[in-house]
Formats: C-alpha cells, sequence, structure tokens
C-alpha cells in the first residue's frame, strides 16, 4: 500500500511539473542489475566499429538533411575511448550538399553487417551533451513498425530515452524523455516529453540514461534512479534497435538560429562513454 501511494505521489509530481515545464529531480527506485545479464557492450576502444554503427536514414559517404542540420554518418568517430558526434558548420558542404552545420546520427539496425537489435531489457548510455541552444543529442530505440498507423504502440514505438533539448531553459541541466507511434504524419501520436535534472551539468559532465523495457511498461532512468514510467500507446512487443544522434532545430538543412545558438566559429560534441544493453535473465533461459 504505501508503494502504491508514493507511486502515485511521484506521479502527481511529474504530471505538474510537466504542466509547469519544470524538470523533476529522480525520485524513484535504483535500478534492479541483479535482473540482467548484458547482451550488447560497446565502450568505442579503437575505431568506430562500423559493421555495428551505420548511418541512420543516411547511406554511404552522402549527407542527407535533418531538421537545421545535415547527417554525414562519417562524422561521427572514436578518440580515446569515447565516440564524439560533433556539429560543426562547414562552408564548403559534405556529401553533395550545400554549406550548413553537419552532424551525425549513427544506429544498429539492419543495414549494419553486425546489426544488433532486442526486445525488453535494460538500455543505458553515458554521456556528455553538446553545448548550444538548438542543438540536441539523444539516445533513443526504434523499429520499422513505428511507422504502421494503426492506433497501437504495441507493434513498434520511438522510444526516447533522452534528448538534451533543454539548453536554453532557465532551468537547463536537464533532458526530456518521449514516446512516439502511428508514424510522423497526421496519425502520429506522441506521449508529451517529461523533463528531468540531471543534478549536475550534463554539458560538462558525464551521466547515465536508462530504460528498462518489458511487456507491460517501460521504466526512464537517469544515474541508475527512476524518473517515471509508463504504459502509454501500448507498450512495444517487438525488437529494436539502437539510435545515437546529434541534430539542430529548423527545417530542410536551415537552422532557426535562435538566441544562444552556436555561432558558425563553434562546434560543439556529443561525447558517450558506453553503450550497454541487458537483457532479463529469465528471458534468457
Amino acid at each position: 500500500m504505501i508503494e502504491r501511494i508514493t507511486a502515485f505521489l511521484i506521479t502527481c509530481i511529474i504530471t505538474v511539473c510537466s504542466w509547469l515545464d519544470i524538470p523533476c529531480a529522480p525520485l524513484g527506485k535504483e535500478v534492479d542489475m541483479s535482473k540482467f545479464s548484458i547482451t550488447f557492450e560497446e565502450e568505442f576502444d579503437g575505431e568506430l566499429d562500423r559493421s555495428v554503427w551505420s548511418g541512420h536514414y543516411q547511406y554511404g559517404k552522402t549527407s542527407e538533411a535533418r531538421k537545421g542540420s545535415y547527417w554525414n554518418q562519417y562524422l561521427a568517430y572514436t578518440e580515446k575511448g569515447k565516440l564524439v558526434i560533433p556539429i560543426v558548420y562547414l562552408e564548403e558542404g559534405m556529401g553533395g550538399k550545400e554549406a550548413g552545420w553537419y552532424t551525425a546520427g549513427i544506429d544498429t539496425d539492419e543495414d549494419s553487417p553486425n546489426s544488433f537489435s532486442q526486445k525488453f531489457g535494460y538500455f543505458e548510455c553515458r554521456c556528455i551533451l553538446p553545448k548550444g541552444a538548438d542543438v540536441w543529442s539523444a539516445f533513443w530505440l526504434m523499429n520499422d513498425g513505428v511507422y504502421n498507423e494503426d492506433g497501437d504502440g504495441r507493434d513498434g514505438t520511438e522510444i526516447d530515452i533522452f534528448e538534451s533539448d533543454r539548453y536554453e531553459k532557465i532551468l537547463n541541466h536537464s533532458v526530456t524523455s518521449n514516446l512516439h507511434f502511428d508514424g510522423y504524419n497526421e496519425a502520429h501520436q506522441k506521449m508529451g516529453a517529461k523533463a528531468f535534472s540531471t543534478g549536475n551539468n550534463p554539458y560538462e559532465e558525464y551521466n547515465t540514461y536508462g530504460l528498462e523495457w518489458n511487456e507491460n511498461e517501460y521504466i526512464f532512468y537517469i544515474n541508475g534512479k527512476e524518473t517515471f514510467r509508463t504504459n502509454y500507446g501500448g507498450v512495444s512487443q517487438n525488437e529494436e534497435y539502437v539510435i545515437l544522434s546529434v541534430e539542430m532545430r529548423g527545417e530542410e538543412g536551415i537552422p532557426s538560429q535562435r538566441e544562444n545558438a552556436p555561432s558558425e566559429e563553434q562546434e560543439s560534441k556529443f561525447i558517450v562513454d558506453y553503450v550497454k544493453v541487458y537483457q532479463y535473465k529469465d528471458l534468457m533461459k
């Protein structure tokens, strides 16, 4: 009974914070790692393994417009045991596109020879966020079922474990989590982003962002502590692959250029220490 009351109060606090656009501190339990065994571990030692990580919706060396920037997978690289995804202004353009802001999105989908996807388990990333208004990084899961316009998220949901889209906010040491399904046109449905503080400066210091996903619900974490849980839309019952990405607000490669956005002389970086995925031990028997 006490646990139910506590969970209800936490839900009320999160709801009020969402209405007021104020990030909550993680208020829930610590993640119980004893339930899991590791199935995927990427610590980015050596060169980026492009047999595992390929471009997300970009192919070969070509660039593709992504919001107010362009994605080119070859801008992602490793350095000193970290993945680095910069966002940088290129006067000469890259990959067949013109001058503009360039960055990357990479994933582990079936286009990768050694692709990785998984249904259920615990997914975690440790990273430092890129600086600048209009710039945001993300750690998210995806599958093709997201595009099915059937009123149901069970065949596939875009699961945004975190997005760093609050740099320009007064309380900017925070991230958001969200869910999307039924494609991205008129039928599109989304949960509505929930914002949570990291407790430090996430643009200078590392944090971990995690998701526990089972057949009944999604449970989100920051630094191993629960932020919130939901079954919005019906929980995805299909395997999903991992995505790491950076982008800039805008459309068709043209940035929105709001105050505090990076200047053309600046370069901002998304630095990822590791990505680890675990499966429930009882599902591995």
